[in-house]
Order: structure tokens, then C-alpha cells, then sequence
């Protein structure tokens, strides 16, 4: 993990950012901790949960890639994943939503009990708040152990709008970024659309990002 705080002090856009790049702020810290820890664990099965961007599939990459594991969408999980998956201590269940089989992840989850295996569920929401219709399949996500990516504090926000500028070859001046932090909606999806307005102003007008591009940015 690189130090935001370098990052700060450097300012440096002409640094790569690798995939394993994560900064970490209060919003993030608990889960980003709890996955380094692995395994020891209080549960077998750990929630992730956070708005879209918030970096959920970022933390499992990084656990995938410490520990070993197999990682699965949970709209393409099937039957033939129940085998897939015997030869892995680690599995991730991504983007878990109600457009599952309810059953089919009942018995994922006695699987990872019974085999002694850790289980690693995304979803947008806490998974005790998704409306299950399976009576057994709501008592049993009451056991998992819970961990929730909250709003971006705003040094958060800086490394993310600092991160995505480098990605598409933008160079900003700081005292634009805070401009930025203290207008936007402190939300990881906001924050996403809202880099990806300014440079599609800046591209059309031919013109550097200031003031004026971000005010149009902040305004539609």
C-alpha cells in the first residue's frame, strides 16, 4: 500500500499506480484491516458491503492475490460452482443481490461450515438488509461477520480524484481539488461521474480543466 500521506507531500502525477494501490481512510480502514488478518477471524464468512466504487472488488483482489482463493459473480454462480470450488480455502462471492438462487447459497454457505473454508461476500448493501426470501438463508447471514465501506472522508476523496486524473493523464492543481471536495456529494459514485464530466467538458472545449469547467461539471 502506498502512504497517502507520501502521496500528499509528493504530489507526484507522474507515478504509476499499480493494482494493488489502496488508500486507506476511516471509511475503509475496519474492512482493510479485516481482510489482512485473515484467518483469524470471529466467522467463517465475511461481508463486504459499500456503494458501487466504493472499492469492495479492489480489497478482494488485494485478498486474492495475499492469500489464494477463487473469486465468483454471484449472478453467474451455479451448481457446478459447488465443485468448483473443493479445492479452495478462500472463496469470494461478488455482488451479491436478490437475483440469486436463494438456495443455491444456503447450501454454499453450510459448505463453508461443514469444509471449514472462508467465504467473502460483496454487496452494495449489508447483507442482513437484503430482503431473502428463504427463512433459513436470512438467519443464517445474522452469523457473518459484517463490514461496511462508509462515505469518503476527505482525504479519501482527494487520493480517489488524485488517482483517476493520473489514470487519464490529467494534472490538476491541488487548490482544485479541495475546490472539488468541498462541492461534491460525498459519495463514491459521485465522485466517479463527476471526474468523468470534467474531462469530457475539457476534451470538448480543447481546453485545460479550471475553475469554469468544474463549475459546469458541479452544475449539470
Amino acid at each position: 500500500m502506498k502512504s497517502l500521506n507520501q502521496l500528499l507531500l509528493d504530489f507526484n502525477y507522474e507515478q504509476n499506480f499499480k493494482d494493488d494501490d489502496f488508500y486507506v481512510g476511516k471509511s475503509n480502514y475496519y474492512t482493510f484491516e479485516i481482510i489482512n488478518k485473515w484467518p483469524k477471524w470471529e466467522k467463517n464468512i465475511l461481508n463486504i458491503s459499500g456503494e458501487k466504487f466504493s472499492g469492495k472488488t479492489h480489497l478482494v483482489n488485494i485478498f486474492l492475490k495475499k492469500f489464494d482463493g477463487i473469486k465468483i459473480e454471484s449472478n453467474l454462480f451455479n451448481n457446478g460452482d459447488l465443485k468448483t470450488i473443493k479445492p479452495f480455502q478462500c472463496i469470494v462471492l461478488e455482488d451479491l443481490t436478490l437475483e440469486i438462487d436463494e438456495n443455491l447459497i444456503y447450501t454454499l454457505f453450510n459448505i463453508i461450515d461443514q469444509d471449514n473454508k472462508f467465504l467473502i461476500v460483496t454487496s452494495n448493501k449489508p447483507i442482513v438488509e437484503i430482503d431473502f426470501k428463504l427463512q433459513d438463508l436470512r438467519s443464517r447471514t445474522k452469523n457473518c461477520l459484517l463490514a461496511k465501506i462508509e462515505n469518503p472522508d476527505d482525504e479519501l476523496m482527494f487520493a480517489i480524484i488524485l488517482k483517476n486524473l493520473s489514470d487519464r493523464q490529467i494534472t490538476l492543481d491541488k487548490k482544485l481539488i479541495d475546490y472539488i471536495i468541498k462541492r461534491i456529494d460525498r459519495s463514491y459514485s459521485k465522485i466517479f461521474e463527476f471526474i468523468y464530466k470534467i474531462d469530457e467538458i475539457s476534451l470538448k472545449k480543447k481546453k485545460s480543466i479550471d475553475f469554469k469547467i468544474i463549475n459546469e461539471a458541479l452544475e449539470n
